[in-house]
């Protein structure tokens, strides 16, 4: 068995897929099909169609686009089946049934942007930032009935700096997740198909943690919490979706309340005598109370303004102590 025998499909839609989709095309690998998401209404009508990313790389390169809405649908998996796929490799994809993981005789295998067992969910990236690893990767597992806990393949660990938000790690393991790919890849055609993979833990054998979708709710900040952990709350939904709370004037209990969206913060060692949520300015800096230290803001966006660096910011906003966040 050779890569150009091998007869692949491909599953994914965002970015994070398309360089995984690249490597495998650019690499020689015979990808004879790929699956995405429908095209998403887009615009203040909805009245737009816009294809994702995977579809708009792959029709770049002429390679067959399906996009099925249901993917039990027995016209979709009757024309799945017609690409005879040998195996199906999925990217940042969704759930798939058994009749779709199960149909290829070398089986689907999912790359997963976390070190499994831990970080199973949809949103690995964001919750290995927000809770302060130092560590993190990629792992490539064969898809099974439960969702992320099929036989891992292989793994592959990416440092997380402590100065480094959710894009920069995002990258980091688009990439790799690339190699991780094709170094799968490579195995199963190297063992012709007998490849060893290890089980995961079983439930209530180690201590998970989990990586739920992230809502709107998820983002807000409560500061009733140690500096280091707001901290990484804010650098792990940086810059998207990007942490908010509320702005209110101290001395108006009346006066709305508005949304003050923040991106980037720093550590200080500055202790707090303050009530949690006092803002402080000092000449070009700005301070939040916390639970047990002052953390300094470096970017923030204001309702209906532009993202803006402290320094900025203050220029024309000087008695911006007058509020506090909630």
């Amino acid at each position: 068995m050779t890569k150009e025998d091998l007869r692949i499909v491909f599953m994914g839609t965002p970015e994070f897929a398309v360089e995984s989709l690249r490597a495998l095309v650019e690499g020689g690998y015979n990808v004879v099909a790929v699956v995405t998401q429908p095209d998403k209404p887009v615009g203040r009508h909805q009245d737009v169609l816009q294809a994702s990313q995977v579809k708009q790389y792959a029709l770049s390169v002429g390679l067959p686009v399906l996009q099925p809405v249901k993917m039990k649908d027995p016209a979709f998996v009757e024309e799945l089946r017609s690409y005879k796929a040998d195996l199906q490799v999925v990217v940042a994809f969704r759930m798939l049934p058994e009749i779709v993981w199960g149909m290829p005789r070398l089986g689907t295998f999912n790359v997963h942007a976390a070190l499994l067992p831990q970080y199973r969910g949809a949103a690995p990236i964001n919750w290995a930032v927000i809770n302060g690893e130092t560590e993190t990767g990629v792992t490539t597992f064969f898809l099974d009935h439960d969702i992320d806990t099929g036989r891992i393949i292989m793994q592959k660990h990416f440092p997380i700096p402590d100065q480094a938000d959710v894009e920069y790690v995002y990258d980091g393991l688009m990439h790799l997740g690339a190699d991780i790919a094709i170094e799968t890849i490579d195995q199963i055609i190297a063992c012709n198909g007998e490849i060893e993979s290890m089980p995961q833990p079983a439930e209530g054998e180690i201590e998970l943690k989990h990586a739920p979708k992230i809502f709107k709710e998820t983002c807000e900040i409560n500061w009733n919490q140690p500096a280091k952990r707001i901290y990484d709350f804010i650098r792990g939904l940086s810059p998207y979706p990007g942490t908010w709370t509320n702005l209110k004037e101290v001395s108006n209990g009346d006066a709305k309340a508005l949304v003050l969206k923040i991106f980037k913060t720093a550590k200080t060692d500055q202790p707090v005598h303050d009530p949690v949520g006092t803002i402080k300015v000092d000449k070009s800096h700005l301070y939040v109370a916390t639970a047990d230290s002052w953390l300094e803001i470096l970017e923030l966006q204001m309702p209906g303004k532009k993202r803006m660096l402290i320094k900025d910011f203050l220029n024309g906003n000087r008695d911006f102590d007058k509020y506090r966040v909630e």
